[in-house]
């Protein structure tokens, strides 16, 4: 049964991924900055689950009784279980595994360790009112 620690290694397994919590005993999983999955622990050892989906299967999943639109960011398609439960441990391991995907191909790419930083372009507005000598 996925429970909160069967989560907690399930999302820590992908690469770049790290824990946090932001808001009092909401557990999220990160990659690169953008959080992928949100389970809250104060829910117990099987918790409410929040991921994100591909807009193919958020209406398709809203059907099954337990999972709704998750409070502030349904209408990007992201959904709450309410509990680990709702679905099976292999179907879940999927919506958390594509929840990863969706959000890693959007978040900001690293940049190298030692890479140059981008140089800004100079400020034009201080420049217009300059005479050429």
């Amino acid at each position: 049964m996925p429970d909160v620690d069967w989560i907690r290694k399930l999302c820590l397994s992908f690469p770049g991924v790290i824990e946090d919590m932001p808001w009092g005993d909401d557990l999220c999983f990160k990659v690169r900055g953008k959080i992928f999955a949100g389970a809250v622990l104060s829910d117990g050892r099987f918790p409410r689950l929040t991921l994100k989906c591909s807009p193919e299967t958020f209406h398709e999943l809203l059907e099954i009784e337990g999972i709704s639109p998750a409070p502030y960011v349904g209408r990007y398609q992201w959904i709450q279980l309410a509990d680990s439960n709702v679905l099976p441990s292999r179907e879940l391991e999927s919506l958390i595994r594509k929840s990863y995907e969706l959000v890693s191909a959007k978040a900001p790419k690293e940049k190298a360790a030692g890479a140059p930083k981008k140089k800004s372009a100079p400020n034009r507005k201080s420049q217009k009112g300059r005479r050429s000598r």
